[in-house]
């Protein structure tokens, strides 16, 4: 099948499913993809995703990029999450170590250049790890940033060459914890502290009401995305 006839299969199937229930999307893409992953970076809607995936389908595989630079409550919630659900993350790391990054780039490369630290510790990893797979699910919400507005409940990833579904793309951050809070799903506790989006210790910092929510990622620069959602 060539990508044209690909995409526009996928297009046709996002109109479909565009109104269906999140649990429905993720059945849908189990059935459809036994080869498929689940990112998860330990974030609010991750965790739901999380969840919701554990009572459809408990054995496809669940992803995180291990940075090296989380902060340790979000290791913490990790660990919580494989007690809780008896079940083993996927970790997914570049083979350069932070000492070798610092030798070669030198000392902070998160603050002299943000973007190429992202490629090597996320972007790169990333590519390896969804090249044994034929789909994926990810957490992001079309109100979460400009960057996401147009995301689809399902679409074709054209820079990683595989499906994607994005099953609470439609969801608020309000829908996000009402699920947390109605199904005790376990999550980050830097969100109760000022934290709504939660990446990278270096690249993190607190959210003040009044802020956008996405203010605290890279904050003092243009980025917006670490590069894995084009």
């Amino acid at each position: 099948m060539n990508l044209f006839v690909k995409e526009a299969l996928v297009k046709q199937k996002a109109e479909e499913l565009e109104n269906a229930s999140p649990e429905a999307i993720l059945q849908y893409a189990v059935e459809t993809f036994p080869n498929i992953t689940l990112a998860c970076s330990f974030g609010a809607e991750d965790v739901v995703l999380v969840d919701m995936l554990q009572k459809i389908s408990p054995k496809t595989d669940i992803f995180y990029l291990d940075t090296d630079f989380h902060f340790k409550e979000t290791y913490e919630t990790r660990d919580r999450l494989e007690e809780r659900y008896n079940l083993k993350f996927v970790q997914a790391k570049t083979l350069v170590t932070p000492e070798e990054q610092a030798a070669k780039h030198g000392e902070a490369l998160w603050k002299s250049d943000p973007n190429a630290c992202c490629n090597i510790r996320k972007v790169e990893p990333l590519t390896q790890i969804l090249s044994k797979y034929e789909a994926w699910i990810t957490g992001i919400r079309r109100d979460q940033a400009p960057t996401r507005a147009n995301a689809k409940k399902i679409e074709y990833d054209t820079k990683f060459g595989l499906i994607k579904f994005n099953p609470i793309a439609g969801w608020t951050s309000e829908d996000v914890w009402n699920y947390i809070r109605a199904n005790d799903v376990i999550y980050n506790p830097l969100h109760d502290n000022h934290y709504p989006s939660i990446g990278c210790e270096y690249c993190t910092r607190q959210v003040m009401p009044g802020e956008d929510p996405r203010a605290g990622r890279w904050s003092g620069n243009d980025k917006t995305e670490c590069g894995l959602h084009k």
